[in-house]
């Protein structure tokens, strides 16, 4: 928590009621911190997130990262389609969203073509694997955020 409070000067109440187990709050903060620093471009990052906090319905957390999408000069259609569960105007972005929606949809059981689809954006298998690893860190942080009522 005091790594928090001094990263963003405060610490944030959903971040106070994950405290109530260290070890949760400990591992997603490490794995956070980990899927920041992955090759996927800040943007793909953000578009994971979402993605998997509008499925999983974790109210706080659209709100958090629609601000963290507003701080890297994401659009208001961007971040709109991203809320509502449309495509995104940008073709990139939305081949990040339509892959972790299948990564989501299958269990990681991705078809050929969908990973193929991936990859046509210029996608690598590495970034294929760090989606995987957003889904896992951010189903994390939802599932344990609706659950303490954050």
């Amino acid at each position: 928590m005091e790594a928090t409070a001094e990263r963003l000067g405060h610490v944030p109440a959903a971040v106070a009621k994950l405290a109530t187990s260290p070890h949760l709050l400990d591992g997603f903060l490490t794995l956070s911190a980990a899927f920041g620093q992955t090759t996927l471009e800040p943007l793909a990052r953000e578009t994971v997130v979402m993605t998997v906090a509008v499925r999983n319905e974790c109210h706080v957390c659209v709100a958090m990262h629609t601000g963290k999408l507003r701080t890297l000069g994401a659009g208001r259609e961007l971040i709109a389609a991203l809320r509502e569960r449309r495509p995104l105007p940008d073709e990139r972005l939305e081949g990040v969203r339509q892959f972790t929606l299948e990564v989501l949809r299958t269990a990681g059981a991705v078809g050929d073509g969908e990973l193929r689809a991936f990859l046509a954006h210029g996608f690598t298998p590495q970034n294929a694997l760090e989606v995987v690893m957003g889904i896992g860190t951010y189903t994390m942080s939802t599932l344990a955020n609706r659950l303490v009522r954050a």
